[in-house]
């Protein structure tokens, strides 16, 4: 039987990344579809943008990459003086086109645009709710509860933020957003500031984004980053924040560090490709380790690799070559299928690691079938031996957070011992980050952490019965 096969193997995935602007010279449309380019590492499935131009609102989305769904002409008919786009990988809902942000929808106040990051519990419940109430859902996404809950809202409060801020106190999980009205762009983020969005100016435009990494992409200065449950208000070039629904404690996903954020970002205050080198430098001095030259694994592997590479003199050299033109999937008819692709997506340099002993660096190990794919190549290379580390701990429980990482019955850490893990994936040696080394990862962060896929603790104490 044919299958399709995430070419990222047992890679984890982010659902989306979202950005927003608001410019009275207009043109946001082709700046958003440039923001959403920087963010196309956050999500690959589907994109979308809508704008509003003297408050009418349009819009247009499809699956696919930005560059695959987007053209000059769609651009121009989108242009306005605000806009919101998307960037989506699905982890509750599927990645049929009618789950494609920006959800849009059409009520007694007007129109509303909303662009979701995250995951909310309690989603059964909810869609029951509003089902009872009269509501039709024209999608499978969590996202599309929010958009019923702010324009239900709406309809007992004075203004939309208003109804943002009632909406957003009500939603247990983890949702960074941003709501379009014909009048007013809003960026809120959940209580526990589970996932990051940050807030930057490029001349009279406000932006909003994921990621640092893309308000600089369309030539924009970074300001700061909301806090968590704070609600920032843009109108006619003015911004406000409301603060009702902050709190003291907040619980970034740590995995943003890990993974998930590109490596020019910076979340938090903390760089993300130092975060990433520090874990190198971590692992050096937990895992040392006699060998010839470090690598690490495209892309993720990289900075922590070179942290390694800094902290145990051992020189870091360029192990993989990544075929960088092939789409996210690939049909596999058989096992032999799957396997030659990963070769096609990664090849290891003979040149570089013939008859050395090679320390090679992830970031994570989650089924544990492509990384033992990953050391073949370098056994077939000519490596006479694979020491591998790991930037991040064992996971040991799934996350209720906007991550696909799966049940315990998938995870092979909650079946396996490191050494079992080590023999099962074919190195020399394995060596995991620990919990202790990790909360040394990212210390210039003004942030607390979510941890609870190497804990199994969330920062909501009944998440395990949230959405799944």
């Amino acid at each position: 039987m044919e299958q399709i096969l995430d070419l990222a193997g047992s890679k984890l995935h982010e659902e989306c990344g979202i950005f927003g602007i608001s410019d009275p010279g207009g043109s946001c449309a082709q700046t958003t579809y440039y923001g959403l380019y920087a963010l196309q590492h956050r999500g690959q499935e589907a994109c979308g943008i809508a704008a509003i131009n003297d408050r009418k609102q349009s819009f247009y989305k499809d699956v696919g990459l930005v560059s695959e769904v987007f053209d000059r002409a769609t651009l121009e008919r989108l242009n306005g003086t605000m806009a919101v786009g998307h960037v989506r990988y699905a982890t509750t809902g599927a990645g049929e086109r009618e789950n494609a942000q920006p959800l849009t929808i059409k009520y007694v106040k007007g129109t509303l645009a909303v662009v979701h990051n995250g995951n909310l519990l309690d989603v059964d419940e909810l869609r029951r709710k509003f089902e009872y109430q009269g509501a039709i859902f024209h999608t499978t996404s969590d996202s599309e509860l929010i958009a019923y809950a702010v324009a239900q809202a709406r309809l007992r409060c004075a203004s939309v933020e208003e109804a943002v801020c009632q909406a957003a106190a009500q939603l247990r999980g983890a949702f960074s957003l941003l709501v379009m009205s014909p009048q007013k762009l809003i960026a809120c983020r959940d209580p526990w500031g589970f996932r990051p969005l940050c807030m930057g100016r490029k001349g009279e435009a406000i932006l909003f984004a994921s990621e640092s990494c893309a308000i600089e992409a369309v030539g924009g200065r970074l300001e700061r980053e909301l806090d968590p449950g704070e609600i920032v208000v843009v109108q006619n070039g003015q911004v406000r924040s409301i603060r009702d629904n902050c709190q003291a404690l907040s619980h970034m996903c740590i995995f943003e560090y890990i993974y998930f954020a590109r490596p020019d970002s910076v979340i938090a205050g903390q760089s993300v490709h130092m975060a990433r080198q520090n874990a190198g430098r971590l692992l050096a001095r937990q895992h040392p380790v006699d060998a010839d030259l470090v690598i690490g694994v495209p892309d993720s592997g990289l900075d922590a690799a070179q942290g390694y590479a800094l902290e145990s003199g051992i020189p870091f050299g360029t192990g993989f070559v990544k075929n960088r033109y092939i789409g996210r999937t690939f049909i596999t008819p058989d096992q032999a299928s799957r396997e030659q692709a990963v070769r096609i997506k990664l090849s290891a340099l003979a040149s570089e690691v013939a008859g050395k002993r090679v320390v090679m660096v992830d970031d994570s190990i989650v089924r544990g079938t492509t990384c033992k794919q990953i050391i073949s190549l370098l056994r077939e290379a000519g490596a006479v031996e694979v020491h591998m580390r790991v930037s991040a701990p064992p996971f040991i429980a799934p996350c209720y957070f906007g991550t696909d990482i799966p049940d315990r019955e998938k995870l092979i850490a909650c079946h396996n011992t490191v050494e079992e893990i080590r023999d099962l994936a074919g190195a020399d040696s394995l060596g995991y980050l620990s919990l202790e080394n990790l909360r040394h990862l990212a210390p210039d962060a003004h942030c607390g952490f979510c941890q609870g896929c190497f804990t199994g603790r969330y920062p909501i104490a009944d998440a395990e019965q949230g959405p799944f």
